[in-house]
């Protein structure tokens, strides 16, 4: 599914214009990609959780040239779902279909 689906499905069930379902959608990543770089976390009750997880420094090697190299510690953003989330999935009978084929 891409944006332009969400987008165009969420406009289907609200009756709203699909221009300020894109501008509210636009919106809302912004806000989310904003609060993670400001180190915010941002939960979404019965969603889940945009967070930002740390990364410790390690060393990596690069393979085509046999150099070993040093990767600071950094952040990372993710998602983690909420239980109830994760449960609906869990119980989806398409998911269950395409589990079977």
């Amino acid at each position: 599914m891409t944006k332009a689906d969400v987008i165009a499905q969420i406009s289907e069930k609200t009756g709203v214009d699909k221009g300020d379902v894109q501008q509210t959608l636009e919106s809302f990543f912004t806000v989310v990609k904003d609060s993670l770089a400001d180190g915010e976390n941002l939960y979404v009750r019965g969603f889940g959780s945009f967070i930002n997880k740390k990364r410790a420094r390690k060393v990596a090697r690069n393979i085509s040239q046999g150099t070993s190299m040093i990767i600071d510690e950094h952040y990372v953003p993710s998602f983690k779902p909420a239980k109830v989330f994760v449960e609906q999935v869990k119980v989806s009978d398409k998911l269950k279909d395409l589990a079977e084929k």
